[in-house]
């Protein structure tokens, strides 16, 4: 989510793009607003810029960050090139959040080994244009004066890098470029684009590059990790390396209306089926949980597909109800929890999906069979599986968590369970987060609190969440 400061720079460098419109025809006006993602207008509204000027007020903050990446997605047409930096930049801030010190990229700099990243030199220059502004002129005075054209920063590095290896080091191009001054999100996606198969053809030579940059990013709590493949080349993500990074779940069984009654219909492949009760008494989410996370995306695909809804927006609010449906109606907090989560992030599905009333463990035995070994708390309020493994619980403590009689004596032995089951769930990679109940009595300040907390939260854990 971009800040509110920020958000009025976007709108103002959206609405400097989006006047490029004014060189299209009235009747391509509305075409071109719908690819934007802005709202249509008749064309009998008004002059040209009255009607881009009339669309563009109806884009609400909230949409404004999706309006803006579509305007970089056709930048050749609509953005200039500060522009396009600009508007890079305030985006990719909320998507990366670690932190790369200047003195860090100086000595990373000055290891890394320029002849080796710019063997396939037209491969190393895209990468160059695409991160830094490389056209503006240097004019220098004795070229002014005899009658040169003005040199850009692409003509120096060709010059420098390309045609005449070891005029620049490492540390002299990433200087020129402004890579030590740069947004800590720009120097870090450049970073994964300087290991990426597209600059490196060599598998082996993106090892060594990648061991090279790990070992000096490592005393600030970053790495650069394999996440993926493509064409069988390795892809790197930056990651913290303070963060736990878990397996990928196998069945993930939420939104549970009772405590499900599981059998193992192939415990080689850990299939399972819940027998007994309804069959949507709960709901199994059993598809491979991309790298980057289960989104709502991913869960909207899911539903609408084995519910068999042809209707986009009908299987959303289908399973919207039904999530709903699953919360407790005792505890008015969590309901507001979950509804305020979606109006935070709302239109946007491209963020993590908040699976409510999940069950962590699940043990057929009762209590009395099984006695102190029993699992006694079993199922989490909300549960987000975010990238690389990372998997946030999210709970709303009522007075029942530390409470017996309804609320009237306290119980020190609830209390102690549930700060034990704490424990036992960050030594297994979750970090846990609790809120009070009467924090989220209120819907309004149950938004307002997740306004504040759900970017936070993000930002910490180093997890895109659109805008």
């Amino acid at each position: 989510m971009v800040d509110n400061g920020d958000v009025s720079e976007l709108r103002a460098l959206a609405g400097e793009a989006v006047s490029r419109l004014g060189d299209l025809s009235h009747a391509r006006l509305n075409p071109a607003f719908e690819e934007l993602g802005m709202a249509p207008v008749p064309q009998d509204a008004g002059s040209k810029r009255e009607r881009i000027e009339l669309s563009f007020r109806q884009v609400s903050d909230a949409e404004m960050p999706q309006v803006a990446r579509r305007l970089l997605e056709h930048r050749d047409i609509y953005v200039s090139t500060d522009v396009r930096y600009r508007l890079e930049d305030l985006l990719w801030a909320t998507e990366f959040p670690l932190e790369i010190p200047k003195k860090t990229r100086r000595e990373l700099a000055r290891a890394l080994d320029l002849p080796d990243l710019t063997l396939h030199g037209d491969r190393f220059l895209r990468l160059i244009d695409e991160f830094w502004i490389t056209e503006d002129s240097g004019l220098f005075l004795n070229e002014l004066l005899n009658g040169m054209r003005a040199v850009t920063l692409m003509d120096r590095i060709k010059r420098h890098v390309i045609r005449n290896p070891g005029d620049w080091s490492t540390e002299d191009l990433f200087e020129n470029v402004g890579a030590f001054e740069a947004g800590h999100a720009r120097f870090g996606r450049f970073l994964q684009g300087l290991v990426s198969a597209d600059v490196l053809l060599d598998e082996s030579l993106q090892m060594a590059t990648v061991g090279t940059i790990n070992e000096h990013l490592k005393p600030v709590g970053i790495e650069l990790r394999k996440t993926a493949t493509d064409g069988g080349y390795p892809i790197f993500t930056l990651v913290s390396t303070r963060i736990h990074s878990n397996g990928r779940p196998k069945n993930v069984i939420f939104a549970s209306l009772r405590k499900p009654d599981i059998r193992f219909t192939s415990s080689v492949d850990n299939d399972i089926e819940i027998v007994g009760g309804r069959p949507d008494d709960n709901l199994i989410y059993d598809r491979e949980i991309p790298e980057g996370g289960l989104r709502w995306r991913d869960l909207h695909a899911w539903w609408q597909e084995t519910r068999r809804i042809s209707d986009v927006v009908e299987a959303r609010m289908d399973l919207y109800k039904r999530l709903l449906k699953s919360l407790p109606v005792e505890s008015p907090g969590q309901i507001n929890f979950f509804n305020a989560y979606h109006k935070v992030f709302a239109p946007s599905v491209d963020v993590p999906a908040l699976l409510p009333e999940v069950w962590m463990h699940w043990d057929h035995k009762t209590v009395q069979e099984r006695g102190p070994l029993a699992l006694l708390r079993s199922r989490m309020d909300f549960l987000l599986l975010l990238p690389y493994g990372q998997r946030v619980v999210l709970e709303v403590d009522g007075i029942q968590h530390y409470t017996r009689d309804f609320g009237r004596t306290p119980d020190t032995g609830k209390y102690a369970e549930m700060v034990c089951a704490d424990r036992d769930l960050r030594l297994r990679g979750y970090e846990v987060f609790r809120f009070g109940h009467d924090e989220l009595r209120d819907p309004a300040d149950a938004e307002a609190l997740l306004r504040k907390f759900l970017p936070d939260m993000f930002r910490h854990l180093g997890v895109a969440h659109g805008g």
